[in-house]
């Protein structure tokens, strides 16, 4: 494990300080799932991002093949 110094807005520790309390969690591992969390969510948003990106670079062509299906289809 890595040992790290972060700064923390009171609020945000003040509310994590209770809740800690309550659900009876070391704040290490509290802070571990928290960016685990954080984690997967950025992940999920870069590849939602990549994919649009991709979407967006094949559009065109797949209009052009369905144009193309349309012409064979109707050249019948």
């Amino acid at each position: 494990m890595k040992t790290i110094s972060l700064k923390i807005d009171e609020s945000i520790f003040g509310e994590t300080e209770k809740i800690l309390a309550r659900i009876k969690k070391p704040r290490h591992r509290y802070i571990n799932e928290a960016l685990d969390f954080y984690n997967k969510l950025q992940r999920k948003q870069i590849m939602e991002e990549k994919l649009k990106k991709e979407s967006e670079l094949v559009q065109e062509d797949s209009m052009s093949v369905l144009k193309e299906f349309e012409n064979i289809e109707n050249a019948d």
